[in-house]
């Protein structure tokens, strides 16, 4: 997949969870909730842009794996949030889904990249 198409999508998720965030309940649960998968979120996006400027593939290569292990981490709170219903809903699925998807698109593009490094 093209590169900036990934800035664009990566971007586009962690607009969608701040606005999903913005309806939340104003709870312990709800707020907390929403400050880990607002930080998960948004590091996916800005960790793949800190990936295009890395010093090296190595460097590439960690990069992408913090962007996976965060991807991950925003579906793990996705499904937290539409079990306990905090905002369960087609839109949380949705993003569960481009959460699952997003995983998988790095997680093939980190295996590419370190047969690439050998």
């Amino acid at each position: 997949m093209d590169k900036k198409i990934l800035q664009a999508r990566t971007k586009q998720f962690h607009i969608d969870v701040i606005r999903l965030c913005n309806n939340f309940p104003r709870t312990a649960s709800g707020i907390e909730i929403a400050k880990q998968i607002l930080r998960s979120a948004g590091s996916v996006a800005a960790n793949y842009r800190a990936s295009s400027r890395a010093k090296s593939k190595a460097d590439f290569i960690n990069k992408i794996q913090i962007v996976i292990e965060e991807a991950d981490e925003s579906h793990y709170w996705l499904q937290i949030i539409e079990d306990a219903q905090i905002k369960p809903g087609e839109e949380t699925k949705r993003l569960t889904k481009e959460a699952n998807e997003l995983t998988a698109i790095f997680t093939s593009t980190n295996k590419t990249a370190k047969l690439n490094y050998r």
